[in-house]
């Protein structure tokens, strides 16, 4: 049986409705025993989104051990059960805490990783953690430097030499090391969803992959040589790729995951693929992609959306994006079952 930690985020948010949503989704593989959630925050806010939803209210778990099909490991910092729609102190206190607890279970190895809802940036760093977000938090709690942000949907598959950096700074951040470890991780990342002989590719940095030079050299000094390294090692990587191409030929299925420089490069396409409106009224209808962090020692999948308190606790969040997390989470533990599965 697989077992994961989803963690609330934000309690203010919409992370309550879209959790008592996902494990709803997921209760055919919660019955018959292949599956184990155990949601960890605000045990009131989870309570209220059951009650709006008409669904269950998830049971506390007492005892992890005893514990089948969905429950709940609350975390309640003295007391406090944050508003609705209001960013808050005590809002980020629920959402570190809830992440530090699945760490633990996570590295002392009583879940098989972990699945984080949206948290709020600002209600963390009111609450005294001042991180950017999940990534760099769960760095500092697992004690790794380098991870790297992969973003998925379906067999649509980004990771990012950068992120949440300027673009002024990404082109010194283009270095040999930094590339060779991203595309390292991909190929892992991809073995373990099942995919024996994996194909990357590599967006270029500059327009046309520099144009020979005209353009910028970085494509022809930096990522030319590291790919060339890892074709010698008999792996399927390809590039520097224009980036207007590359992903064009990732939907057709020329490669299994590209590697995109900056943080636009790579959210753009898969949030074009992932994210829906309703083309009369403009609303969202679909929010679905996941958020895969690759180098720390535990399964972190995540949604790849915000906490949208402006419909927080009206009963409209999607949960599509945290049940295919969940799915790509299973799919990577399954290599460690000898299961392995591609997404």
């Amino acid at each position: 049986m697989a077992a994961f930690a989803i963690t609330v985020g934000d309690p203010a948010g919409i992370g309550p409705e879209i959790v008592i949503k996902a494990v709803a989704r997921c209760r055919d593989r919660l019955d018959d025993g292949s599956l184990r959630l155990l949601a960890i925050g605000c045990a009131e806010a989870l309570d209220i989104a059951a009650d709006t939803l008409g669904e269950p209210r998830l049971p506390r778990a007492d005892d992890l051990d005893a514990v089948s099909g969905a429950a709940v490991i609350p975390i309640e910092p003295g007391g406090e059960v944050p508003q609705i729609g209001v960013v808050s102190a005590a809002a980020g206190r629920h959402a570190y805490l809830a992440i530090e607890k699945a760490v633990e279970l996570a590295l002392a190895g009583k879940i098989d990783g972990i699945v984080t809802a949206p948290l709020n940036k600002e209600a963390l760093n009111l609450a005294g953690y001042a991180y950017a977000g999940h990534t760099d938090m769960l760095a500092h709690l697992t004690g790794v430097k380098g991870s790297v942000m992969m973003l998925a949907h379906g067999g649509f598959r980004v990771t990012h030499l950068t992120t949440h950096v300027a673009l002024a700074d990404v082109p010194k951040l283009l270095t040999p090391e930094r590339l060779s470890h991203t595309i390292g991780l991909t190929l892992d990342a991809l073995r373990r969803l099942g995919i024996e002989k994996p194909r990357v590719g590599v967006a270029a940095l500059n327009p046309h992959a520099g144009e020979g030079g005209i353009f910028g050299r970085q494509d022809i000094d930096v990522t030319t040589p590291i790919v060339a390294r890892y074709r010698d090692q008999g792996e399927d990587v390809s590039g520097p790729l224009p980036g207007d191409t590359v992903f064009v030929k990732l939907r057709g299925g020329r490669y299994d995951a590209v590697v995109a420089m900056y943080h636009d490069q790579g959210h753009i396409p898969v949030k074009l693929l992932g994210f829906h409106t309703n083309p009369e009224t403009g609303a969202w209808e679909a929010l679905n992609g996941v958020n895969v962090t690759l180098g720390l020692p535990i399964i972190r999948t995540s949604v790849d959306h915000g906490t949208a308190f402006d419909i927080a606790g009206t009963g409209i969040a999607n949960a599509d994006s945290l049940v295919e997390a969940i799915d790509y989470a299973v799919a990577l533990a399954g290599s460690r079952h000898g299961a392995a599965a591609a997404v």
